[in-house]
């Protein structure tokens, strides 16, 4: 596993014939199934992990300063055209500065820099950006043409493409530091592990070492997963608990029945006091015999830092046991502004994302209601002001609105508290019950609008009657019109392609064009896309057609 083994020079190419080779320092760590091309510039203590590729074969150099770890399956690549300037002054395609987690799967695409102490979550793309120090960048997010300021947070899905989302980031958390402090910690000891085993002198000395004390002291460990056995937890399940008490966090149970569980009141289990993974399995499976028919979940808690690294839903009421959940470290609360989408069976999955977007966007949300006499004439009422800027929160509000409100139109909206002004009207229930997404293989469907005076009808066998009046709105308002789609596997990866943009004068031509995106594109995702001309950004995304 020698670092030098899979380095190489870079190739010969019109812009550049140098074949210059990666600088690595020797106390680097560099898998032997990573790839390193080019004028990579390695500093100190860095741990590159098996499945990366950092190829500095295009844009050139490449920088990644000390104590930075890039995980599993990370991509790091530059444009030939395009450069930041370092920390040293100095021009790089990509910079990557000191004590920095860029996780599994991350791409990060020159010309880019990623400041000290920066952390980017799972599968997130930093492409023509500059992040500041200190930032925290969670799961799947978009960061692209834009720079954001040191210290600041971006939630798990966002897409921040313009630098008026970047300027209303929130803030990282002293929680949100401190876990990416630790992930820094953690690959430092798999650094410093995986030289050891590749150095017999030092895997050696700890043979002898644990050889001596296992046979000279009772050792006090805790039993593997595949000696413990359970009935009703899966291995999966064991092993998390097994790797929690051997971190020393503390492990807890809550449940709740089927009513209260969309609101999130979990009530918890007695107490467990276990100094062994059999004393714990036992204690989950008390719980979850003593509230069967509910749901139960695990979570584990951080003594120090008083936080949860864990939550897993163990037993739902039709008995079934989910065992391929995986680590939610650090398990934010929701007022950081993350949502887990567990507690909500009205909304869909849609609504949930138009209300992360929003917040992520620093939208203020609201909602109204109307009956069916005065729908007609757009007779909207408020509903209760929304002030929480917590996922969580704003969906209890919208049900408690729609649970007021049952026989009636209720909608969500978001809007822009700079320009005072709508960016997203959305019916979210109808007076036959809450709007369902889950297909929009719908029956002719007409909805009639109030416009200069006029009655215009529009029809449409394939379009819903929320995607026809928010096509009306956009078209009332000024926006610009356009469609996207994508295929079943690039759907979860949000790999869009659009469609084209849709001129129309009127709505019976958009609801032409985007029935005819929707032939074109059988069998596949089709989305309604809004756009503001004067700030250029999008205002709705909402998907009208499902495979």
């Amino acid at each position: 596993m020698a670092a030098r083994s899979i380095a190489e020079a870079a190739p010969p190419t019109p812009w550049s014939r140098n074949l210059a080779e990666p600088t690595i320092h020797p106390s680097a760590f560099l898998h032997s199934f990573s790839n390193i091309i080019g004028d990579v510039r390695i500093g100190a203590n860095v741990i590159i992990a098996p499945g990366t590729s950092v190829r500095a074969d295009e844009g050139t150099p490449f920088y990644i300063g000390e104590n930075t770890n890039l995980q599993d399956g990370v991509v790091v690549h530059g444009l030939e055209k395009g450069r930041v300037i370092g920390d040293d002054r100095q021009e790089y395609s990509v910079w990557i500065g000191n004590n920095n987690c860029i996780t599994h799967m991350a791409l990060i695409h020159g010309p880019c820099y990623i400041g000290d102490d920066c952390f980017i979550g799972f599968r997130s793309t930093v492409f023509n950006a500059r992040v500041g120090a200190g930032c925290i960048v969670m799961m799947h997010a978009l960061i692209q043409d834009v720079e954001i300021p040191p210290g600041k947070y971006v939630p798990s899905g966002a897409i921040i493409t313009n630098q008026q989302q970047a300027d209303r980031l929130p803030d990282v958390q002293a929680d949100d530091r401190e876990f990416a402090h630790h992930v820094v910690g953690i690959n430092q000891a798999l650094r410093a592990g995986y030289l050891c085993a590749a150095d017999s002198k030092c895997i050696r000395a700890i043979r002898d070492e644990f050889n001596n004390s296992y046979t000279s002291i009772e050792v006090d460990v805790l039993e593997r997963s595949d000696e413990v056995s359970s009935n009703s937890l899966g291995a999966e399940t064991v092993e998390q608990v097994r790797y929690l008490l051997q971190q020393g966090y503390h492990i807890g149970t809550e449940h709740v029945d089927q009513r209260r569980f969309r609101t999130g009141s979990w009530t918890s289990c007695k107490p467990i006091e276990a100094r062994s993974l059999g004393e714990a399995i036992a204690a989950l499976e008390a719980c979850l015999r003593d509230h069967s028919g509910e749901y139960v979940r695990l979570f584990g808690i951080d003594p120090k830092g008083k936080r949860r690294v864990l939550e897993n839903i163990i037993q739902r009421p039709d008995g079934v046991v989910q065992a391929s959940s995986s680590f939610k470290a650090p398990a934010y609360s929701s007022n950081n502004g993350s949502y887990n989408g567990n507690g909500s069976s009205r909304l869909s999955s849609e609504t949930i994302d138009q209300i992360r977007q929003l917040l992520a966007g620093g939208y203020k949300i609201g909602t109204e209601h109307v009956d069916e006499r005065r729908f007609r004439t757009g007779s909207w009422q408020s509903c209760k002001p929304i002030e929480s800027s917590s996922p969580g929160d704003v969906v209890a509000a919208l049900e408690d609105c729609m649970d007021n409100h049952q026989g009636e139109y209720v909608r969500l909206i978001g809007i822009d508290p700079k320009a005072k002004r709508r960016v997203l009207e959305s019916i979210i229930q109808r007076p036959n019950g809450p709007v369902s997404t889950t297909s929009n293989k719908s029956t002719a469907t007409t909805t009639s609008y109030a416009a200069s005076g006029t009655t215009a009808t529009a029809t449409s066998s394939k379009l819903s009657s929320e995607a026809i009046e928010q096509l009306q709105q956009l078209l009332a308002g000024g926006f610009k019109i356009s469609a996207e789609h994508v295929d079943g596997r690039r759907f979860r990866t949000g790999s869009w392609a659009s469609c084209g943009q849709i001129q129309a004068n009127s709505i019976r031509e958009a609801i032409a064009a985007l029935e005819g995106y929707m032939n074109e594109y059988q069998g596949e995702y089709v989305r309604l896309i809004g756009i503001d001309p004067k700030v250029k950004r999008r205002v709705l995304e909402l998907i009208v057609q499902r495979p």
